[in-house]
Parts: structure tokens; sequence; C-alpha cells
């Protein structure tokens, strides 16, 4: 799956789950959002941290 289309998808299911606009969608940082789906799903899994950031821009150049 492309990233953008991860993307969409993710944004549609924050809109139903969280009630979210698009805009507050893009505006939320991976934590964030993050912090939200873990309260919903009781989990307390590994979260990404500023490495796994950096390797998904690399990965995922946007400029």
């Amino acid at each position: 799956m492309l990233f953008a289309d991860a993307a969409v998808r993710l944004a549609g299911m924050a809109g139903v789950a969280f009630g979210w606009s698009p805009d507050a969608f893009w505006a939320a940082t991976p934590a964030e959002l993050g912090a939200l789906v873990r309260a919903l799903a009781g989990d307390e899994g590994p979260v990404a941290d500023a490495g796994d950031l950096a390797r998904l821009m690399e990965a995922f150049p946007d400029g």
C-alpha cells in the first residue's frame, strides 16, 4: 500500500472514530493520533520515536 493511500484511509478513520475533519487530521501529530488509537484499543504497544519518523521522512520525501 502506498503512503498516500494509507494516509487517506487513516484520515477517513479518524473522521469516523474521532469526528476529525481532514484539516484536523493533517494538523495532528503522529503522537496525538496514536494516543487516541491506543486509548480506544487499550493497546500499550510501542510508540514511534524520532528515529522512526526520520526513516519515514527519508523514505517518503514530499519536498
